[in-house]
């Protein structure tokens, strides 16, 4: 198996493809880079800007380059001995007009070869008129979508299509009965009975009325060519049929204004496999499985040995030819059978690298079974964020966070109130969904057969709220005892929280756990173990969107800790469970990914760096923030009682300008109209004062006009001469906050993961702000410059950087010297042990401290925290002075000469080394001996 050394996030679009990647291969190589980790590169919806929206998985993405460009990608790469790693997403695809296999099975309904890639099994769709796929894609409601003329029938070589902007779906063949019976006896007045085209014509219509129903697959396939070959050959022949055609989609498209002229189109689209609605109306009544709460991202039944083969052909090939060497598996938890879907690619793929997309809560294992080499390092990055937050300063924070925003409510009590908001809006038709399966099986039982549907809901619904982790894996194989305590934790909290449903939720643990009667049949063990899984696939969108998309715009006492995965309940994390984190992973799960910065985080690396330093300075954050309420109390738009935006809206900005602020003033414009795309974004993800489902436009506006006018440029701002001066001293700490992270992350057990771009300083916020381009040329200039200079005069170089440290340079210094320590001494940061080193001496707290050791090689990561009371503002944290009597023992046997890989430094040390030795010229050392 090929092991990442260290890898490289691209995010791939119509502005980045396989020739701008090729262009800079040779620069992620010369970092230090052993992988390019690229965003999925499948054909998707047009226009897609992160690739997640996949409408053909059995080709790539020609947004992004010619095959020919991707084969020259992969050569060049190749001639830099770097592999490939890929993100894919086997869970869901685009409800889209692109996607043929969807469109098939929307214009065929079960006739359709297709019918079984989609996960569309709810309420039965197609057994009758009334149960028709839901298309929740409209922008208002339906009817006045139609009667406007947004929704138009549409006719070329495909055959009759409804359109709705960009959509464009199939009708099914039976429907061309109703639209090619409209005003033919005026085709017969005008071409005659006995006209050999209007003879075709009838012929045309007999076949479409006597579709035998039975027929699918290919027969049904080459009929329906058959018959839209002949109406085609008909319209462009016939200039008289051509016209009838015409005037008829005229006539169904009907007359703005004129509600009846609407009918006929009505009608016709009442009798399609597929049901146009208003995207609101997929919350409730959804009957197809969605990537969360997404109506574009219709789920995929992966589960189906056909479905994984045909969706996974390329990625086979791919793998099999060496072109890629590794994967990564979006959305593990979205599948009906994560285990089984694993070692079907572990079969197909042999020893290829691989890596899942999995959130851990806290205490929570990653499954010992999964053949795979770890997550993608969702679970390093909380890790190495809580230790640079000062976890003796809570009390503080919570007083503070209450006083000045007036938020009484913990952070689980809105974590529950949240997942339940989720549950009654936005997967409400879900929901429905579950109960009604849950309410198939109770009835069949004496025990079971009074409870009612309302009753099953509210009992499904506490279990599904207070579930405390993305999902369980329970399967046919059985019950793992890891799941079965979060099981009864959940069923017995549940009962205290519903008492007057003991008997419903008995009912439900008595499915989850499997305790399967001796008189069950196996078709009805099968029904409970469906019921089970189906469940599962469910608790881990409620977790994503009632916390990740809710209550982390909600809780913001330190957005810094608001982190996807992570748990801000919990202020910051010890030394201790840094360092057992690691010691587990070294031994569990050594290749896992190390990330500190996704597609999918809520703030850049260097953001929650920054915000980290208020953790230490709680008196001096609760005045500041003060002084800018008052400062800006005059911005704020009054409605009745009412004031916006509201106070916990304003701290969640304030710390959003301290943590995301520029370095470079140039780019101060561009940063206003960021923050008043994210407090948008923010306010509608908290869905207190408005939402994506109910938008207030008034509390946005007054929120977005806030933003602009307390950021207004000049001189003569009030609140920018308050901010400037203690947002700069936060930023000063950050940068050594940045720096320890940075190294942590090379030198921590895992494979170390580079967002695109964050070799510079990260400030980005939420997508799609941190998928803005990124300037690579700037990069590589300056790393040849670097390169250069450190063949020269490391010691001047270093002092260059400190001097211009805003620049980013100083980052992109420590990277590649730590990338370039780590490919010189793979072996022992891959496989060699976790030892946690004790720090002794005055200010023994502020360092972090460990070694990788293997044989008789040994490396030393050194890395400083809680500055702001060790160094003042424009000195940095060197030397002895500094340090005094700070010092790291080290392990028995340990050397005792030591080489700093960052400095090119050398030291001697005899059973401990002195900080102030080891950071005599960097904020951080590497030290090997």
């Amino acid at each position: 198996m090929r092991i990442p050394r260290a890898t490289y996030r691209i995010q791939f679009n119509s502005a980045f493809g396989f020739e701008d990647a090729q262009k800079i291969a040779s620069y992620l190589a010369h970092l230090g880079i052993s992988d390019l980790y690229a965003s999925p590169i499948f054909k998707a919806r047009a226009g897609s800007t992160h690739g997640y929206d996949v409408v053909d998985p059995s080709q790539l993405n020609p947004e992004l380059g010619t095959p020919d460009a991707f084969e020259s990608l992969v050569q060049e790469l190749q001639s830099h001995q770097m592999g490939w790693l890929q993100d894919i997403v086997p869970n869901h695809m685009a409800y889209d007009s692109e996607n043929q296999y969807l469109t098939d099975v929307l214009e065929n309904g079960p006739s359709s070869d297709y019918v079984e890639y989609f996960d569309i099994a709810w309420n039965a769709p197609f057994a009758n008129s009334e149960d028709r796929i839901l298309a929740p894609l409209l922008g208002d409601f339906y009817g006045r979508c139609l009667e406007n003329g947004q929704i138009q029938l549409d006719y070329d070589e495909t055959g009759l299509s409804v359109n709705y902007y960009s959509l464009k779906l199939p009708l099914k063949l039976e429907s061309y009965a109703q639209f090619l019976t409209q005003n033919l006896g005026q085709l017969a007045r005008t071409l005659g009975r006995h006209n050999p085209d209007f003879v075709k014509l009838l012929g045309i219509l007999y076949l479409v009325k006597s579709v035998p129903s039975e027929v699918t697959g290919k027969q049904r396939q080459d009929q329906i060519a058959f018959v839209k070959g002949l109406l085609w050959e008909l319209y462009t022949s016939n200039e008289e049929v051509k016209a009838f055609i015409e005037q008829n989609i005229q006539t169904f498209n009907g007359e703005a204004g004129n509600s009846e002229s609407f009918n006929l189109l009505d009608s016709l689209l009442s009798d399609q496999f597929f049901r146009l609605s208003f995207w609101k109306v997929g919350a409730e009544e959804i009957n197809y499985r969605r990537f969360f709460t997404v109506n574009e991202l219709i789920s995929v039944k992966v589960e189906e040995l056909k479905v994984f083969n045909n969706t996974h052909n390329l990625i086979f090939k791919l793998v099999e030819s060496g072109k890629f060497t590794g994967l990564r598996i979006d959305h593990i938890d979205g599948l009906y059978n994560p285990i089984q879907y694993l070692e079907r690619l572990r079969e197909k793929t042999g020893d290829t690298y691989i890596t899942v997309e999995k959130i851990l809560e806290a205490g929570e294992d990653l499954p010992s079974n999964w053949p795979i080499e770890g997550t993608s390092g969702y679970d390093y990055l909380n890790y190495v964020n809580g230790i640079f937050c000062r976890v003796d300063n809570e009390q503080r924070f919570d007083e503070i966070y209450t006083k000045l925003t007036r938020t009484r409510a913990s952070y689980g009590e809105l974590v529950n109130q949240n997942k339940r908001l989720i549950l009654e809006k936005n997967l409400a038709g879900d929901i429905e969904n579950l109960t009604y399966l849950l309410k198939n099986i109770s009835s069949k039982y004496r025990y079971g057969n009074d409870f009612t549907i309302n009753g099953l809901k509210r009992a499904l619904a506490e279990v599904l709220t207070i579930f405390p982790i993305y999902r369980t894996y329970i399967t046919q194989e059985g019950l793992p005892e890891r799941d079965r305590a979060y099981i009864t934790e959940v069923i017995d909290s549940a009962k205290e929280r519903v008492p007057l449903l003991q008997n419903e939720l008995n009912f439900i643990e008595k499915l989850l756990l499997l305790e399967y009667e001796d008189s069950l049949t196996q078709a009805e063990r099968d029904y409970w173990l469906y019921f089970v899984m189906r469940l599962q696939q469910y608790t881990g969108p409620l977790m994503a969107k009632g916390v990740e998309d809710t209550t982390l715009y909600v809780y913001n006492r330190l957005l810094s800790l608001n982190e996807v995965g992570g748990d801000p309940s919990h202020f910051g994390l010890s030394l201790d469970a840094f360092h057992e984190f690691n010691h587990k992973r070294q031994t569990d799960w050594p290749y896992a990914m190390s990330a500190t910065a996704t597609h999918d985080t809520k703030r850049g690396e260097d953001v929650r760096a920054r915000l980290n330093v208020l953790s230490e300075i709680p008196d001096e954050w609760e005045k500041q923030v003060s002084t800018w309420s008052q400062i800006n109390r005059s911005q704020k738009v009054r409605r009745q009682r009412e004031i916006m935006p509201d106070e916990n809206d304003e701290y969640f900005f304030y710390q959003t300008v301290v943590g995301a602020f520029p370095f470079q003033d140039g780019e101060f414009e561009q940063f206003v109209g960021r923050v008043k795309d994210y407090v948008i974004k923010g306010v509608r993800e908290a869905k207190v004062h408005t939402a994506w489902l109910r938008p207030d436009a008034a509390y946005e506006n007054a929120f977005a006009q806030f933003v602009e006018s307390v950021l207004q440029p000049g001189g003569d701002n009030p609140f920018l001469k308050e901010l400037r001066p203690f947002q700069e001293r936060v930023a000063y700490y950050g940068m050594f906050n940045s720096l320890s992270q940075t190294l942590l992350k090379l030198t921590s057990p895992g494979i170390p993961d580079i967002y695109q771009g964050t070799e510079f300083w990260e400030l980005s916020l939420v997508d799609p702000d941190n998928r803005r381009p990124v300037d690579f040329e700037q990069r590589q200039a300056c790393l040849d410059d670097l390169k250069q200079k450190i063949a020269n005069n490391i010691p001047e170089l270093i002092t260059e950087l400190l001097e211009t440290k805003e620049d980013g340079r100083i980052k992109l210094f420590l990277t590649f010297q730590g990338l370039q320590a780590r490919a010189k001494h793979s072996e022992l940061f891959q496989d060699g042990d976790y030892l946690p080193l004790q720090v002794t001496g005055k200010l023994q707290d502020h360092i972090i401290a460990f070694a990788r050791r293997q044989g008789n090689e040994t490396a030393i990561a050194i890395a400083p925290r809680f500055l702001t009371n060790v160094i003042q503002p424009g000195e940095y944290p060197l030397t002895q002075q500094v340090w005094e009597d700070t010092a790291i023992e080290l392990p028995q046997g340990a050397p005792t000469s030591w080489h700093n890989a960052i400095t090119a430094q050398s030291l001697q040390a005899e059973g401990r080394i002195l900080v102030g030795e080891a950071l005599q010229h960097f904020p951080v050392a590497l030290l090997f001996g």
